[in-house]
């Protein structure tokens, strides 16, 4: 159940609240759409998380942790401080190739330092060419 792949990342997902299938997907990149709802499926089956369909076009449906899916919580938290002792975490790699760190990362924490301010007049933006072409369609 926990060990299989994906599960504790789901559950580290899920620990801020329920979520929506494809903001999970955003989350949880390189994982195939077709993986993640097998997994949540599981997951469901395994008591671990809450399905609810809201229904609607397109369908809502969320999925939240439910008692027994937040005992895992403390194994996630226990995890990502090992990984960050070994200096094993990836997050600079994901904030280069993704533009963003994981939502758990506690990098997402840390403000960074403002830039100070310039009081000189902005530059002046350089004028277009006037176009005097006709388009057809």
């Amino acid at each position: 159940m926990i060990g299989d792949k994906w599960t504790l990342l789901i559950a580290r997902d899920l620990a801020a609240g329920p979520k929506r299938t494809m903001e999970l997907h955003t989350g949880l990149f390189p994982i195939s759409s077709r993986t993640l709802v097998a997994r949540l499926r599981d997951m469901v089956k395994d008591k671990l998380l809450e399905r609810t369909d809201f229904g609607g076009n397109p369908p809502h449906i969320e999925y939240a942790l439910t008692e027994r899916g937040r005992v895992l919580l403390p194994l996630v938290d226990a995890l990502r401080l090992v990984g960050q002792s070994l200096n094993c975490n990836q997050c600079e790699d994901r904030k280069k190739h993704l533009g963003f760190y994981c939502e758990a990362c506690p990098k997402n924490f840390q403000t960074p330092e403002a830039e100070p301010l310039s009081r000189s007049a902005p530059a002046p933006t350089p004028r277009r060419q006037r176009d005097d072409s006709i388009v057809l369609l």
